[in-house]
């Protein structure tokens, strides 16, 4: 079985799918503040304990386990980092109907790593654990715990193992209770985390998930633990352009250029406690991850997919948000993406520099020390190319590369001889690259962590 086989599915469940990606690819979510009140929604008008569900032994068989995380980068997956990806079953009741769910954890073998921290997320409806993969590097080598939590149908997975995954029951209406829960129980000492202490958990999301963590938001305002404390402890939506709401524990936001050529939040940032918000938009970052996306590979678009690192600017969203909820440590502001909201003059909502790159936004080598110009919205190739990757043949082949295509980023690389005319030659080049990743890592705006993977990309590049 190959690496992406678990991406099979029925057509139908693929034509959903891609509907609903297509939709987040618009910025179709609502853009509003105002929400929905408790009583509106069924929740509790006080602050309520949530009931801790059933959590199976470590489901182990029958066959192979569904990957939602194959999209790792070279050298930097969970095997380089010694750490484990179990499986379990979780079951409760939801909106006055019985569930029973899927519950990945990735956290290192050895428990003395353990951080005391948690990335959790709803798997995306696609089959994937975005926010893991967008920023699995820094979460294991920081020793944090990512859990991914089923809250759409399970028939992507009974269509891959059909034995395996028969007893799961997830249906609409229910992902708000399964989140509480599943939350509640991973931080008290009866979850699937083992005998480890959580201190902190964040709730993560992208594009689709990012929707389901912002429908989550007003049971956040009533649900806890048994012992009466907040289940999440942060937000960390991503690649959506939604407005946050106001509540009561940090939110760091991060669109795209996907989302900043649409409609973008307007909401400000914020220290004030009740309204402590970050928006941080990196300029040259797309909504998916295009560089080690099994999805695109290989390339079904017309243009050279984008190698913009996203895993090590969205972790650095990620890293700021567990100093803020754990140390109490207050991130840095970052400029907006700046928008001339015309196309005309260069097919693009955003201002974009000399050489085709947007302006403001979080800074990067990338774009301050450019070799490439990057954009969002690339196109399939048509027809589809012969050897296109399972995931998109599997989601209606064209149709798929079409989406996955249009939710990539790409680049347009710099000739020599432009290269010569910026740098000179390939020593001042590099030597421009690392003095300003020296500024950038001393403001908190790159990660030493992914410091050998920005030079290496820097190495690469032939005058």
């Amino acid at each position: 079985m190959s690496r992406i086989a678990p991406y099979r599915r029925p057509l139908l469940a693929a034509a959903a799918c891609l509907a609903a990606i297509a939709a987040a690819a618009s910025h179709a979510q609502p853009a509003g503040t105002a929400r929905p009140v408790a009583a509106d929604l069924g929740l509790p008008t006080e602050p309520t304990a949530v009931p801790l569900p059933r959590l199976s032994e470590e489901i182990t068989g029958p066959g192979p386990m569904f990957d939602s995380a194959p999209s790792q980068a070279p050298g930097l997956g969970p095997q380089d980092f010694a750490y484990a990806t179990r499986e379990y079953f979780v079951s409760g009741t939801a909106d006055g109907r019985p569930y029973t769910t899927r519950v990945v954890v990735r956290m290192p073998r050895d428990p003395s790593r353990f951080s005391g921290l948690v990335l959790a997320e709803s798997m995306h409806y696609s089959g994937a654990a975005h926010a893991f993969e967008f920023t699995a590097a820094y979460t294991m080598d920081s020793g944090h715990a990512a859990v991914e939590i089923l809250t759409t149908t399970p028939a992507p997975l009974k269509s891959f193992n059909a034995e395996r995954y028969s007893r799961l029951v997830v249906e609409d209406g229910q992902a708000n209770d399964i989140l509480a829960q599943v939350g509640a129980l991973i931080k008290s000492d009866r979850g699937p985390l083992g005998n480890v202490t959580v201190r902190k958990m964040v709730l993560a999301g992208t594009s689709m998930s990012s929707a389901t963590l912002f429908n989550y938001l007003p049971a956040h305002a009533v649900y806890r633990t048994p012992d009466m404390k907040h289940i999440y402890d942060g937000y960390f939506p991503t690649s959506t352009a939604a407005t946050a709401p106001e509540i009561d524990v940090p939110i760091i936001q991060m669109p795209t250029m996907h989302e900043v050529e649409g409609n973008i939040s307007r909401r400000q940032d914020s220290d004030e406690p009740g309204r402590q918000f970050r928006m941080y938009e990196v300029a040259g970052i797309g909504h998916v991850d295009s560089r080690d996306n099994v999805r695109l590979i290989p390339n079904p678009c017309t243009k050279p997919l984008s190698m913009f690192p996203l895993q090590a600017y969205m972790s650095v969203g990620l890293h700021h948000l567990f100093r803020w909820i754990d140390e109490g440590i207050t991130p840095p502001r970052a400029a907006r993406i700046l928008t001339d909201r015309d196309t005309h003059n260069d097919g693009s909502m955003m201002a974009l520099d000399e050489h085709g790159n947007p302006l403001g936004g979080v800074r990067n080598p990338y774009v301050d020390v450019p070799v490439a110009k990057y954009a969002p919205f690339n196109t399939a190739r048509e027809p589809l190319i012969e050897n296109a990757a399972e995931w998109i043949i599997a989601n209606g082949g064209i149709e798929g590369a079409r989406i996955m295509c249009r939710l990539s980023a790409y680049q347009e690389p710099f000739s020599r001889e432009k290269l010569r005319e910026l740098y000179g030659d390939k020593h001042a080049y590099l030597r421009r690259v690392e003095e300003r990743l020296d500024e950038l890592e001393r403001e908190g705006w790159s990660l030493p962590l992914y410091r050998e993977l920005i030079l290496r990309d820097a190495a690469a590049v032939e005058f």
